[in-house]
């Protein structure tokens, strides 16, 4: 088989392999289609903290199930990945968030991904869903990673939700947000993602290059200003200015990372007794939560994917100076 290698920092190659043969607990995967992250965009450009090359990126996967000891699953069966993988004997994983576990190994960053022809992966990480095709499965893992974020801010009804930052995941984020009945705000640099942002269900968009977004937000919600807040921009300047955007009792949720300290006023905080917390990967009920949004077309992955690319292709697609990473919303490679 062939596996695309990011041998160092800019440089992709293409490596013959042998076919992986899965062992107890393992299944092997036949790859149809990999969808492109920030995480992959990062490693490439050698910005990925705890990243070691060479390495196979990817994964957010699309596949075939060949052979394994998956349960309730068999050889051609549709198929995406969980691809966090641990021992769950941490206190994470007794807690039930195996999501961020001291163990953890995610495909195509701890440990070779899924940029090849086929892949073993834990058969326990094994996901189907009937009726749905490549397209929809390749898109579970990053929408998951929304609905993750939206489980961790447990949204009321009708209250406003500002989420900052329209990329991939910010715009999974937004679309999950309007199906759980927020009123969303979505704020970015950029007009053409803004644009996407309205697609998908914001209610409102703000340029994050006005100078008077408080006075916007504090307008749109009748002088409240938003009670639940996303970051998904892993930008240090949005993420620190948006606990000024925060309503008193407001929760704000991080979904974006970044290396940098955050910074904010205690006081100012502390009288909104406003909640602070993170969101890292997703857990099984929120690719369970996606599948069905997408099984009953609340969620259309036709929306989100603006680019395609075969894999005999894909070793030029991070350098291209054109940048069509950049722009869009989701790259996705695919194999024959």
């Amino acid at each position: 088989m062939k596996k695309l290698v990011c041998a160092e920092p800019g440089r992709f190659v293409y490596e013959e392999a042998d076919i992986p043969k899965p062992g107890k607990g393992e299944s092997l995967l036949r790859i149809r289609k990999i969808g492109i992250c920030g995480t992959d965009i990062h490693a490439f450009a050698g910005k990925q903290p705890f990243f070691t090359y060479p390495r196979v990126l990817g994964h957010e996967v699309a596949a075939d199930y060949v052979e394994g000891d998956a349960e309730g699953i068999v050889t051609g069966d549709k198929v995406t990945v969980i691809p966090y993988f641990t021992e769950g004997k941490d206190i994470a994983s007794r807690m039930g968030k195996p999501n961020c576990t001291n163990d953890m190994r995610v495909l195509g960053v701890h440990i070779d991904g899924a940029m090849a022809e086929y892949v073993a992966v834990p058969s326990h990480a094994i996901r189907k869903a009937e009726g749905l095709d490549y397209d929809d499965l390749v898109l579970v893992e990053p929408l998951s990673i929304g609905a993750h974020g939206i489980q961790r801010g447990n949204i009321i009804p009708g209250e406003f939700v500002l989420v900052m930052g329209a990329g991939p995941i910010g715009l999974g984020i937004i679309a999950l947000a309007n199906i759980a009945g927020g009123k969303v705000i979505a704020i970015d640099v950029d007009d053409n993602r803004l644009a996407y942002a309205k697609e998908l269900g914001a209610s409102y968009t703000v340029s994050a290059r006005d100078v008077d977004i408080q006075e916007q937000l504090a307008t749109i919600t009748n002088g409240d200003m938003p009670t639940l807040l996303f970051d998904a921009t892993g930008n240090t300047g949005a993420i620190n200015n948006a606990f000024q955007y925060m309503a008193h009792g407001a929760r704000y949720v991080l979904v974006g990372l970044q290396k940098e300290e955050i910074h904010f006023s205690h006081p100012e905080f502390h009288k909104r007794e406003g909640t602070l917390m993170s969101s890292r990967n997703a857990l099984a009920s929120d690719f369970e939560y996606v599948m069905q949004h997408l099984q009953d077309k609340s969620l259309d992955a036709q929306q989100f994917i603006t680019r395609r690319v075969k894999f005999e292709e894909a070793s030029d697609l991070f350098s291209d100076n054109s940048k069509p990473l950049l722009s869009g919303i989701k790259t996705v490679i695919e194999f024959d």
